[in-house]
């Protein structure tokens, strides 16, 4: 008879339990790459390059610039609003005196070639800094709107929104550590602002909402920084009167972040220079 020797603190295992007790440790070596994995899907999903988060951000913007949330409708968009910045077209505003509507108007030409809009690139050339008609008028806005029926110029403004103003917002937002709210409020700032060197710029309301708090990123509170953001971006609006009214932070941005919605969850209710728009 062969005498196993067991241990003084316990029986040795029967097969049964040796076997359930391989699976629970197999189970619990699994779970933080479980959790690992959980997280890493939840924070992917929690982003506005999420299809469905942008179309929210889409709306949203389009609330503002157009008073509709029907931003397609706004390819064919045209008109002086007496900003300086000449014509303001298209679905997030393309101006022909800020270079953006040059560059969209000569990326449609680059792609197809003899477009309605191509005949004037050389008078958006000439524009380009000023709020000048020169050499656009009375055509340009007739020419805009045929333009937008074409899907060739809808692509095209969709690939300079996305190129010039979403992408570097929620790259930047990602950066930071910040949630959908955080990387929608850096693109509405830069679709309003622009990214260039003056004081009201995109990257400088950013800096001084950096001198007042930390992002998630660099160790600090979400919603202390987003607070700091949109003060920044407050100030930069009142430093022009045609962006003087401030309701798309006040009761838009400020209300999504006062309710905790930091992911931008449906159902949203928000108003933009008095009018209410809903999302459910």
């Amino acid at each position: 008879m062969v005498h196993i020797s067991r241990p003084v603190d316990g029986p040795t295992p029967t097969p049964t339990s040796r076997r359930l007790f391989l699976a629970l440790a197999g189970a619990l070596a699994a779970a933080p790459l479980l959790d690992a994995r959980r997280a890493s899907a939840a924070a992917a999903a929690k982003s506005l390059d999420d299809p469905a988060k942008k179309e929210i951000a889409m709306k949203l913007v389009s609330s503002a610039e157009n008073s509709s949330l029907d931003w397609k409708a706004q390819y064919q968009y045209i008109e002086d609003i007496g900003d300086g910045r000449g014509y303001t077209a298209g679905i997030i505003g393309f101006c022909s005196g800020t270079h953006d509507m040059l560059d969209l108007v000569q990326l449609y030409s680059d792609r197809k070639p003899g477009n309605v809009l191509a005949k004037y690139l050389p008078a958006l050339r000439e524009v380009d800094g000023t709020d000048s008609h020169s050499g656009l008028d009375p055509n340009y806005p007739k020419d805009w709107r045929k333009a937008a029926q074409d899907s060739a110029f809808q692509q095209a403004q969709n690939d300079e929104r996305d190129r010039v103003y979403f992408n570097p917002a929620v790259r930047q937002g990602k950066t930071d550590g910040l949630r959908v709210l955080g990387q929608f409020a850096y693109y509405d700032a830069i679709v309003m602002h622009g990214d260039g060197t003056d004081s009201t710029s995109f990257r400088n309301i950013r800096k001084r909402a950096l001198t007042k708090a930390r992002p998630p990123a660099q160790g600090g509170d979400e919603t202390a920084y987003l607070n700091a953001f949109l003060d920044a971006r407050v100030w930069a609006m009142k430093q022009e009167e045609a962006h003087s009214d401030t309701s798309r932070v006040d009761t838009a941005q400020r209300v999504f972040l006062r309710n905790g919605n930091l992911d931008l969850d449906p159902p949203l209710d928000w108003k933009v220079y008095g009018d209410s728009y809903h999302i459910g």
